[in-house]
């Protein structure tokens, strides 16, 4: 016989359960694949298991999970970002276990791994101001979640930069992102001084503004520019491929675990440990120039055939 030891003896003797939580917004959401595959595979090598939840960028939701987690006896958390996230809430739960900030905002002695989404968004919005664009939109998660919050910064600081006056009804963010993407690039399409570009998250969002630009009978890039925040699949399979604003996801997902790992073996206090991720504009096939036409005059929709 072969002997296989109590895993619930085995934790109550050591007070370790071998589970360590992660929060992410969206698990259907593509750009967290492969940093929860990266995390996983660190842990699973270390000794531990993963244990995974959607906030569905929910506060209340969150703290419901994190209590489960905890109730479960979880050994560390890993948190993504969620909207109404506070930090000195992830500094209250670092008292008592090791967390790590997955791209949210964290203060005193704790840990963190960031993605440099303001350089990322000045870059990309540069880009498309560079090739004669000022009716630039910008379809992101709202500024109550960091990634929100900085893309909108850098996003604006590249129009004052430029000199380039910036219509504030082209910043559009919401909470319930990947629900109002399709109807808001539609309304903007529909409008008298529509964009003739836009700098999207890279997810349903994406779709959303694709579909939108269909309906509206409008071509990638004849008639207008399309940059992605974050490179999936979507993106390099759409024709015309879209330029994209990449950076390594598996290596934010290792980064964390490790950040995690150091913490559970900790024999001392540590100090404060934020590990920064660039970020990389892709060029592809979905941003040119401002059409003449549309330089020059509003577009007026296309009537459907008789």
């Amino acid at each position: 016989l072969v002997y296989e030891p109590d895993a619930v003896a085995q934790s109550m003797r050591t007070r370790s359960t071998g589970v360590v939580g992660l929060l992410v917004t969206d698990l259907a959401n593509p750009l967290y694949a492969r940093i929860i595959t990266a995390v996983e595979a660190q842990l699973l090598a270390a000794g531990y298991a993963l244990l995974l939840a959607s906030t569905h960028n929910d506060a209340q939701r969150e703290k419901m999970l994190i209590d489960l987690f905890r109730r479960r006896r979880v050994d560390g958390l890993i948190l993504g970002p969620c909207e109404g996230e506070r930090p000195d809430y992830l500094a209250a739960l670092a008292v008592d276990l090791p967390v790590v900030a997955l791209d949210r905002d964290f203060t005193g002695d704790n840990a963190g791994v960031h993605v440099d989404h303001y350089n990322g968004a000045l870059q990309a919005t540069r880009y498309l101001l560079n090739l004669g664009h000022t009716r630039v939109a910008l379809l992101t998660p709202g500024s109550a979640v960091r990634p929100g919050r900085e893309r909108i910064a850098g996003f604006k600081d590249a129009f004052a930069e430029g000199g380039v006056p910036l219509d504030p009804k082209l910043v559009r963010a919401e909470k319930s992102a990947m629900d109002f993407a399709f109807s808001e690039a539609l309304g903007l399409l529909g409008s008298p001084d529509a964009p003739t570009a836009f700098v999207c998250l890279g997810t349903r969002i994406l779709s959303g503004v694709l579909l939108a630009l269909r309906h509206a009978g409008r071509s990638v890039p004849g008639d207008v520019s399309v940059v992605s925040i974050g490179d999936t699949d979507l993106s390099e399979l759409f024709s015309p491929s879209i330029t994209s604003l990449t950076w390594d996801l598996s290596a934010v997902g290792t980064a964390a675990a490790e950040l995690l790992l150091r913490r559970l073996n900790r024999t001392e206090d540590m100090e404060q440990e934020r590990i920064l991720m660039t970020t990389q504009l892709v060029l592809r096939e979905s941003c040119g120039p401002v059409p003449k036409a549309r330089a020059t005059q509003p577009r007026t929709e296309r009537k459907p055939a008789a």
